[in-house]
């Protein structure tokens, strides 16, 4: 994995160099994305058989609705007392900020992983509007960096955080293809010797591992089933255009509010007030918002575009706006997790209500280019952005009308606030 100065063209056995320095990179490229897989996928197990327990069992015993008002609200103000309690009590704290955390970064001391990944399987589990992407990235780049460390101390930290990273973005996508663009981006504004290509090679493999291991195991997460686009015309590229600066503008309200409400929960400065009270914030947004609003929000979507159509408009609108809030007020007050999943759900109820209001939009376009457009706000993730918006109505028509539709929106969100700060709590741009 380490990156030696590539040889001249004269030197003897030129073409073979490569191949002595990738060729070892191969085995712990597969080990890494078999490692970041399993870790994901048993963290997402865990969680779900918590949240079986939490949101079936428990409630049934008791007598009381599964997704009751009462239940909603309680079990939400309950998730931010355990969550509280993990970030006050358990070693490490579980973790920095998660408001200034994005995808990636240095390793974390190994030490805060599991307080980090407790925290995230409560937050999982108990119906918060957070996903799992940014504490496993965390967690399987800490681990993975401590034990390669241990194994080749020689390899530089950044070979393996990149390994990690690549594995992760890999087996949460369920391809390797987000997770080259991703790192094409990094590794080409580094510079470096050898070829893109050779440099990508170690991470897009631990990617493909760590991605087909996930497929095997679970199968596919982004399949959407919406209707295929197969002869897009100058309105579905109008409809796109329009939908996915909509949703940008849309997006970026939550990046706005995001460092008012994080300065407001900042002031309680003792996370067993924070984490409650915004767990009872996020239990009456929940009981308003009903089930759908709750979770990281990819099943959700699934049954939002499972009924294309049933749905009205003003239906829409409040999904998306109780999500959109539900989102900033679990990123403020101390919540560990990613903020891409919950987007997602945010921009396909965005992107549907878009459709209902006009119903000749061909769905696959409302939603694709809406999800574009609220990642793109939120995140400032081009690649991941386009490519989410891509696999969730996956044809090469759509491919071509997304990229020209992130041009627009990406005009309206760059050099604004995003949903992330920095360590002295204001906004990145």
């Amino acid at each position: 994995m380490a990156t030696d100065h590539a040889p001249s063209a004269s030197t003897p056995g030129v073409a073979e160099t490569p191949l002595r320095i990738l060729l070892p990179q191969v085995l712990p490229a597969l080990v890494v994305g078999l490692l970041a897989s399993l870790l994901f996928l048993g963290i997402s197990t865990l969680a779900e058989q918590l949240e079986g327990v939490l949101w079936g069992n428990l409630p049934d015993a008791l007598g009381i609705g599964r997704y009751s008002s009462l239940w909603i609200i309680c079990m939400l103000t309950a998730t931010g007392i355990a969550v509280g309690l993990v970030v006050w009590k358990v070693p490490g704290h579980a973790g920095p900020d998660p408001a200034s955390m994005g995808l990636g970064g240095a390793p974390l001391p190994v030490g805060i992983v599991p307080g980090l990944l407790l925290a995230s399987v409560l937050v999982l589990a108990g119906g918060v509007s957070l996903g799992p992407e940014n504490p496993i990235i965390a967690g399987n780049i800490a681990l993975i960096y401590w034990l390669g460390h241990r194994i080749a101390p020689a390899v530089p930290a950044a070979a393996w955080v990149a390994l990690a990273s690549a594995a992760t973005v890999g087996a949460l996508f369920g391809t390797p293809v987000a997770a080259a663009l991703v790192l094409s981006e990094a590794l080409a504004s580094q510079g470096g010797q050898g070829s893109l290509w050779d440099r990508l090679f170690a991470p897009l493999l631990a990617a493909g591992t760590g991605s087909m291991t996930t497929q095997l195991l679970v199968g596919p997460s982004f399949d959407m089933d919406l209707p295929p686009l197969t002869d897009p015309g100058y309105g579905d590229l109008l409809a796109a255009l329009v939908i996915a600066s909509a949703a940008a503008v849309f997006g970026l309200g939550c990046c706005y509010l995001f460092p008012r409400l994080h300065t407001a929960f900042g002031r309680l400065r003792h996370p067993m007030l924070m984490l409650p009270l915004g767990g009872l914030v996020l239990g009456l947004l929940g009981a308003v918002g009903g089930q759908l609003t709750l979770f990281k929000g990819l099943e959700e979507v699934e049954e939002l575009t499972a009924k294309i159509g049933s749905w009205s408009s003003g239906e829409l609108a409040e999904l998306a706006v109780i999500k959109l809030v539900a989102l900033v007020v679990a990123a403020s007050c101390g919540f560990r997790g990613g903020r891409i999943f919950p987007a997602v759900f945010i921009g396909a109820a965005f992107g549907l209500f878009a459709q209902a209001l006009v119903p000749e939009v061909h769905p696959a376009v409302a939603v694709s280019s809406a999800v574009l457009g609220v990642l793109l706000a939120t995140t400032r993730q081009g690649w991941i952005s386009l490519f989410t918006g891509a696999i969730l109505a996956p044809s090469a028509a759509m491919l071509t009308l997304l990229c020209l539709a992130s041009l627009p929106a990406w005009l309206i969100v760059t050099g604004r606030p995003q949903l992330e700060l920095d360590k002295q709590g204001n906004s990145l741009r």
